[in-house]
């Protein structure tokens, strides 16, 4: 994805009802599922979260939308994480 027009932001709901800003950061393929990664967006007057880190969600395709959805067990939550860290700090000792 292209930084030429700046970083994309999402908003989402938890199943509280809770809104969360998320920046997109990458997204990639793990056994035949797309994934994306976040970082929460800071905002403005907020107090910065110390356990605020990577978030990843999964994309499912239901009734034609995209849907995101996180991993289904802490084996694939990790398996990907470990993914995503190979991909966005290759190179760097």
């Amino acid at each position: 994805m292209s930084e030429e027009f700046g970083p994309t932001f999402l908003t989402v709901t938890d199943e509280e009802g809770n809104e969360l800003v998320l920046e997109f950061i990458d997204a990639l393929e793990y056994n035949g599922q797309l994934y994306q990664a976040f970082f929460p967006a800071e905002t403005e007057g907020e107090e910065e979260d110390p356990d605020a880190g990577l978030v990843i969600l999964k994309v499912l395709h239901e009734n034609g939308e995209d849907i995101l959805s996180t991993p289904d067990s802490d084996e694939e939550l990790e398996a990907v994480y470990n993914l995503f860290m190979e991909s966005l700090f290759d190179g760097e000792e």
